[in-house]
């Protein structure tokens, strides 16, 4: 997918192809983890669908739980979700970050091997 040290540097229109795709790749991802944090908490719960997408959606974006919860199932979901969401956020971090520090990498890498011919 990416380029190996020795070839040259992607043209700008590859760069942004390839951070447009990474960048989908994480709506998916935040997609499928809505999902499964909205069924959670409607299933479990017992909220509403709009209240558990609210719920799902605050935890996900690291804002912390609004709805106080009653059962014990639905406490233990949340704070598995919890802990989900905070590896979820890593995850989106590194998927977005991996093309931009892919290319810095890569032209200094290429930089310094044109000065030491010099």
């Amino acid at each position: 997918m990416y380029e190996r040290k020795h070839q040259r540097l992607a043209s700008r229109r590859v760069f942004v192809r390839r951070l447009l795709i990474h960048i989908l790749l994480a709506i998916s991802l935040v997609a499928v983890a809505l999902g499964l944090g909205v069924s959670g908490y409607h299933w479990l719960a017992g909220l509403s669908w709009v209240d558990s997408l609210y719920e799902a959606s605050m935890i996900l974006g690291g804002m912390g739980p609004f709805n106080p919860l009653k059962s014990s199932g639905a406490k233990i979901f949340a704070s598995g979700y919890a802990l989900f969401s905070g590896l979820v956020f890593i995850a989106l971090t590194g998927i977005i970050l991996a093309p931009v520090v892919h290319r810095m990498l890569h032209k200094f890498h290429l930089e310094g091997e044109n000065d030491s011919k010099f």
